[in-house]
This record gives C-alpha cells, sequence and structure tokens, in this order.
C-alpha cells in the first residue's frame, strides 16, 4: 500500500500527464472536469499530510514533487491562457452576431418626434 506522498506523487504524475494536450471543443468540458477531479484528490492528500504533520521537507520524493508542481502550475496557466481567449472570442461573435441581427440596436431614436430648429 502507498503512502501519502506516494499517493500524491501518484496523482499529481496522471495530472502533469493530463495536462500534456489542451483538447479543442466538446472534449475540453470533460478535459476541464477532470481536472477538477485531480486537483480535488491531490488537495486532500495535502490536507490529510498537514494534519497528520508529516514533513516533506527530508523526503527523498521532495524534490521530484516540488518540480511536478511547478510544471503542474505552468501548465494550469497555458490551460486558463486558452479558455480565456476562448471565451473573448466566443463573446466577440456572440456581438458580431447581435449586431449583424439588429444593426440598429446602437441608434437611439424618438420615433414620431420632430423637433423644428427654427424659431
Amino acid at each position: 500500500m502507498m503512502g501519502p506522498v506516494e499517493r500524491l506523487l501518484s496523482i499529481s504524475a496522471r495530472l502533469y500527464e493530463h495536462l500534456s494536450t489542451i483538447p479543442d471543443g466538446d472534449d475540453r468540458e470533460e478535459f476541464i472536469e477532470k481536472i477538477d477531479v485531480l486537483l480535488d484528490e491531490r488537495g486532500a492528500i495535502i490536507e490529510e499530510l498537514k494534519q497528520s504533520g508529516k514533513s516533506l521537507d527530508g523526503h527523498q520524493l521532495n524534490k521530484h514533487l516540488q518540480k511536478l508542481d511547478r510544471d503542474i502550475q505552468e501548465r494550469l496557466q497555458k490551460v486558463m491562457t486558452v479558455i480565456k481567449t476562448d471565451m473573448k472570442t466566443l463573446q466577440q461573435s456572440k456581438k458580431t452576431e447581435q449586431q449583424y441581427l439588429n444593426p440598429y440596436s446602437s441608434v437611439r431614436v424618438m420615433d414620431g418626434m420632430y423637433y423644428d430648429g427654427k424659431k
């Protein structure tokens, strides 16, 4: 049976591997859900380690875990950037579609009123 440190390493490695490719389209929702599950599992193990009072400082896998953690954070940042870009593109396309469907929506006209500027 694996100890908490080995389980942390295993889940971190799975998360790192999962983050290696970012899918497009419909697969992205499942991809993000899997990230969420792995992060939850990882967080639970880290909390377990904190509760038990065990420190990773002297552990032989500590350096490997730290490097893996940095790499995971970099890959998560890339995923966030891709998702933000997709959201901006989606918002822009919605705005463009609205302008196409109703080109006069931004024009304020008081129909039926006529103001004569002459006195």
